[in-house]
């Protein structure tokens, strides 16, 4: 079982900015893509930006400009790099991460626990 585990969420005022992490783990496996989603109170969870091993990324409009997606394939981490934030910002922010499990040798889905990012204004 491949887990992810978030850090780096927290209140921040609005122009400021944040750095969010999470760290895949497991016995065995490889990572294709990796992503953040976030879900606002009242809100579908939405995309906000993805990387794939290979080091495409892409990002919801809303973020573009501000937001930035990185990747260490070394340490199956990944980062998201946040500036300007904006209260339209505040969410709960999730990782994500789609591969292979070589123990049970099928793909994976897995979904961080989810960290809390709070603009005030």
């Amino acid at each position: 079982q491949v887990q992810l585990v978030e850090s780096g969420g927290g209140l921040v005022q609005a122009g400021g900015s944040l750095r969010l992490s999470c760290a895949a783990s497991g016995r065995s496996f490889s990572i294709n893509a990796m992503g953040w989603y976030r879900q606002a109170p009242g809100k579908q969870r939405e995309l906000v930006a993805g990387v794939t091993s290979g080091g495409s990324t892409n990002y919801a409009d809303s973020v573009k400009g501000r937001f930035t997606i990185s990747r260490d394939n070394a340490k199956n981490t990944v980062y998201l790099q946040m500036n300007s934030l904006t209260p339209v910002d505040t969410a709960v922010y999730y990782c994500s991460a789609v591969g292979r499990d070589y123990i049970k040798n099928s793909p994976f889905s897995s979904w961080g626990q989810g960290t809390q990012v709070t603009v005030s204004s």
